[in-house]
């Protein structure tokens, strides 16, 4: 099946409505009927806010993370359109994938 990879970056400490912003993401994707998605957190990255590794000395909450949906372009749509109504400003990367399901 033909549908999209959309991949939002964030800060594994970021937060929204009192939430780790991760979460909040998961929960509002779900909540948009979203099938399912997925969490993963960096060992290092840099960008707009610079250089962070995972090393002793890193400050916490500062790694980055990426929530990885695959979705309907309708999904897509909806999922963005809710990050600009909630101000969110997240790097992004959309990429057409074909999904399915082993076994069937």
């Amino acid at each position: 099946m033909q549908q999209i990879c959309l991949r939002l970056y964030a800060r594994e400490g970021q937060q929204h409505h009192g939430h780790l912003l991760p979460d909040w993401l998961l929960d509002s994707a779900r909540q948009l009927g979203v099938a399912g998605g997925t969490v993963l957190r960096a060992s290092a990255g840099f960008g707009r806010h610079g250089l962070h590794e995972d090393t002793f000395f890193e400050l916490g909450g500062e790694l980055p993370v990426i929530v990885e949906l695959v979705l309907t372009q309708a999904q897509v749509d909806a999922v963005l359109a809710l990050c600009a109504d909630q101000t969110l400003q997240l790097f992004y990367t959309l990429t057409p994938v074909t999904a399915g399901i082993t076994g069937r």
